[in-house]
């Protein structure tokens, strides 16, 4: 009801941003705003935005920018903020598809009268929201001249819970700022987005699961790939997750990973295979030949780093080590070297449930994944079945960020979009990366990450997800 009321005039535009400061914008008239924290900022502007209200003696429009994405409310000369998206129908209700189609139809012959004329008595003031859902709802009158004939039901047949999941509020942005000074915001598409990711990502799945993470060129992104699949599965499913490199003789995972307080490998835990398999062995041995990270909650099996070994890991020491791994976790992300012809690396694909093809944006990158999922489809079977379902993970090259030009910057981007529209027809899902200095050099953390770049691989974990 408060939206038909609001014009069009003035032109209100609210920006907020997460570093504590804000902009509104009244017909091209520009109030900034800088205070302690976004909800100081949001308390400020929605002032300035009452005030015109209350001069107009009507609600107004506004259209909202945060780093959630845009929205539109629509404010009162009270300060009642209430959304201003057009209505849905009430989840407690199935539409009739007939009725669904004809909608439009019957609305434009007979306009709804607003919800106020439909109650004598004076009543509380409700959000716009509220009062079209109030008419959507049946009246008692029409109800009572067609009663639905009584039929009596089993018990077993009748339930008293509630099913649908409860939406909560938003969290994020304009709306969630509304939130929390009281107003009750439903969430943006793009948080509703986020928390089904999230959802996707948190589930467990009935017997352990096996990512693969390959591409035969080196520099594709594989081991930040593995960390960062790790760290999101292991930090929202709370299940126990390992990383495993399984380069055929030195990998680079325990380079860009925390050491624990030994330096044993792969090779120990196949020596130890036994003992590790035996039932009278208790769950915390494992901690004896992995590294635990302390922050993103996962474990590490490094490749062997003894610089005068020789030793290349056999199909069957994959087999030995799979059997121990699968034991102790439920999730295991494993690295992989360049040769998809070496033993480990077919073993590897026998004991994949869900294939993930990472690549930087540059064109003998992309090729070399080409070939990865080529050599495997052309296999057959299981090995082309992953192929088919694999993921691929795009990310944007770091050269052209180095030069901070902004003509750089745009290549980079147009050729991450054009490599994985490429992909896009021959594998499940594609995910763009962007670029981020944290996943150059030096250890990685989950939490040093940009939030954009964390969306983007949290993303990335949820299509991960759906294929187990």
């Amino acid at each position: 009801m408060m939206e038909t009321q609001a014009l069009d005039f003035p032109k209100i535009d609210a920006v907020l941003r997460a570093n504590g400061t804000g902009e509104v914008t009244i017909n091209g008239t520009s109030h900034a705003i800088q205070a302690e924290d976004e909800a100081a900022v949001l308390s400020q502007a929605l002032r300035l935005i009452t005030d015109t209200a209350a001069q107009l003696g009507r609600p107004v429009r506004v259209s909202t920018t945060d780093p959630d994405g845009q929205g539109l409310i629509v404010v009162s000369p009270e300060g009642i903020v209430s959304e201003a998206a057009p209505a849905k129908p009430s989840p407690r209700r199935q539409q009739d598809p007939a009725q669904a189609a004809a909608a439009p139809a019957q609305q434009a012959a007979a306009p709804v009268e607003p919800a106020a004329k439909e109650t004598p008595a004076p009543a509380a003031p409700v959000t716009f929201t509220e009062a079209v859902n109030h008419v959507q709802e049946p009246s008692t009158a029409a109800t009572a001249a067609t009663p639905e004939p009584v039929t009596r039901r089993s018990l077993k047949e009748t339930s008293f819970l509630v099913s649908a999941p409860v939406l909560e509020p938003a969290t994020r942005g304009w709306r969630g700022a509304l939130t929390r000074l009281g107003f009750r915001m439903e969430p943006s598409p793009d948080e509703l987005a986020e928390r089904e990711d999230i959802r996707t990502v948190s589930q467990h799945w009935p017997g352990p699961r096996t990512v693969a993470v390959v591409n035969r060129k080196g520099g594709a992104n594989k081991t930040p790939t593995v960390v960062m699949l790790s760290a999101i599965l292991a930090r929202y499913s709370g299940a126990a997750t390992v990383a495993w490199d399984n380069n055929e003789s030195q990998g680079t995972l325990g380079w860009r990973t925390e050491q624990g307080s030994h330096d044993n490998s792969v090779l120990d835990l196949i020596d130890s295979s036994q003992t590790l398999l035996s039932p009278s062995t208790n769950a915390a041995e494992i901690a004896r030949f992995v590294h635990h990270q302390t922050s993103d909650k996962f474990d590490v099996l490094r490749s062997d780093e003894n610089e005068e070994g020789d030793h290349e890991v056999t199909a069957e020491e994959v087999d030995i080590a799979h059997q121990v791994l699968t034991r102790y976790y439920r999730l295991i992300v494993m690295d992989s070297g360049n040769t998809a012809r070496s033993a480990n690396w077919r073993r590897m694909i026998h004991h994949t449930n869900q294939l993930v093809v990472p690549v930087t944006a540059i064109e003998d990158r992309a090729e070399a994944a080409r070939l990865t999922l080529q050599t495997l489809e052309s296999r057959g079977g299981h090995d082309a079945e992953l192929a088919r379902n694999a993921v691929v993970v795009v990310s944007e090259s770091t050269d052209a960020k180095r030069s901070m030009s902004g003509d750089a910057l745009k290549r980079a981007k147009d050729e991450a979009r054009r490599i994985a529209d490429g992909f896009a027809p021959h594998v499940r899902a594609v995910v763009r990366i962007p670029y981020d200095p944290a996943l150059v050099n030096g250890p990685i953390r989950y939490d040093a990450l940009q939030p954009a770049t964390q969306r983007a691989w949290l993303a990335a974990a949820a299509a991960v997800a759906k294929g187990f």
